[in-house]
């Protein structure tokens, strides 16, 4: 490949460096930047976190993300994805 330089000067993760030493299409399925995509928000999920969201956010001295964590029906959704989430409905 004549332009593999160019590649060498803008590596974008580890995933990338040993694909291109080890040749592209090496990654195995699961491997490498797409491994730890976020799982999408379904429908249901944004109304449970809407319903959550409008039962504690009147409760004082109370933290409102721990509590919605706490009672989310999907386990293993960080306090940064809820944050989030919330923000953008």
């Amino acid at each position: 490949n004549k332009k593999a330089f160019v590649e060498l000067l803008f590596w974008k993760s580890p995933a990338a460096v040993r694909e291109m030493t080890e040749g592209y299409g090496s990654l195995q399925e699961g491997e490498g930047a797409g491994r730890g995509r976020i799982p999408p928000w379904t429908p249901q999920e944004e109304q449970e976190l809407r319903e959550l969201y409008w039962k504690y956010k009147e409760v004082e001295g109370e933290d409102v993300i721990a509590a919605i964590l706490a009672q989310l029906p999907t386990p293993g959704r960080t306090r940064r994805q809820v944050v989030k989430q919330l923000v953008r409905l």
